[in-house]
């Protein structure tokens, strides 16, 4: 019998996902189910509606997304962060947050009080409001675990799903890439201005948040899209001491991974350099057909894989 460290997260969510059947493909009410960054709800049955609801829920292990000595109002904003992250990677903006906690018996409570704090300031940070969630005990010494789950909302002429990507496209990344231990993934901004500034401007085809790392991430946009893509290395923008390898295997970077059509990139990057000065937007690949495949996928971050 297999277990979960020789399957890994891909094939077990695979797996997982065929077990559920097609139950919704039945509910009309499901845009987009698993699979995407954000579940995608029309609640026009209630009545007209020109946007979607979003759906997500995240969580961070200790010792998996954080180590027990980090401060614990920047595990806070990361854990919320996360949930956000993923809401812009849809072009979408957050809205209501619940907040699951399994905690073991020794933590302080000013640990829990500055958790929160931390967890609040991301949250208002972005227009979101934590109403509500849940309290748990895990054995003593038992690692702590943290849980957000959300809604959010974006147009629906402005919904970008991983599964939209062209043969031919351009695959462009902001920021830059790797070293995200170093701090950055305590720390990070998620990239919720910037997607809905490209939704508003450009046909974004495909997009994602770069959370495990491009080896792991662009392999999966790709696969939605039924295509096959090209990777060039050396365009990789890469944080300081970072290799390319770094670059692409590091993960927890929370860049915004997109596809678009070359003829209006050009038009793009001059729009982009005047509204983001201060942040890179790069051309790193292009999506070909299926048959194309330059990074080895699990390259990046997989869950139950040894790393």
């Amino acid at each position: 019998m297999s277990c979960l460290g020789d399957i890994g997260e891909d094939a077990l969510v695979k797996r997982l996902i065929e077990q559920l059947g097609d139950e919704c493909a039945k509910d009309e009410s499901i845009i987009l189910g698993p699979g995407d960054d954000c579940a995608v709800i029309d609640l026009a049955q209630r009545g007209p509606c020109d946007q979607y609801q979003l759906l997500k829920t995240d969580s961070m292990v200790e010792g998996i997304h954080y180590l027990a000595g980090t401060p614990a109002a920047k595990v806070g904003w990361k854990a919320v962060a996360r949930v956000i992250s993923d809401f812009g990677a849809m072009g979408g903006l957050p809205s209501h947050l619940l907040i699951t906690i399994a905690m073991p018996p020794e933590k302080s409570v000013s640990y829990l009080e500055k958790l929160y704090q931390g967890m609040q300031k991301c949250a208002l940070a972005y227009g979101a409001t934590i109403c509500g969630g849940e309290t748990s005990a895990v054995p003593e010494n038992a690692a702590a675990v943290i849980s957000v789950a959300g809604t959010g909302w974006v147009e629906k002429s402005r919904c970008v799903r991983r599964s939209g990507g062209k043969r031919g496209d351009l695959i462009l990344v902001t920021g830059k890439l790797g070293g995200s231990i170093r701090g950055k993934h305590l720390s990070f901004s998620p990239r919720v201005e910037e997607a809905r500034w490209l939704t508003e401007h450009f046909r974004i085809n495909a997009m994602m948040d770069l959370s495990d790392g491009l080896g792991a991430d662009l392999p999966r946009l790709a696969a939605a899209s039924q295509c096959g893509y090209l990777l060039n290395e050396q365009s990789l923008p890469r944080n300081k001491a970072c290799n390319i390898a770094q670059a692409i295997g590091d993960g927890e970077d929370y860049e915004l991974l997109f596809s678009t059509s070359a003829k209006t990139v050009k038009q793009l990057e001059q729009a982009w350099a005047k509204q983001f000065p201060e942040l890179m937007l790069s051309v790193v690949g292009e999506l070909t057909d299926n048959d194309h495949d330059a990074v080895p996928s699990g390259q990046g971050w997989q869950h139950f894989k040894s790393h």
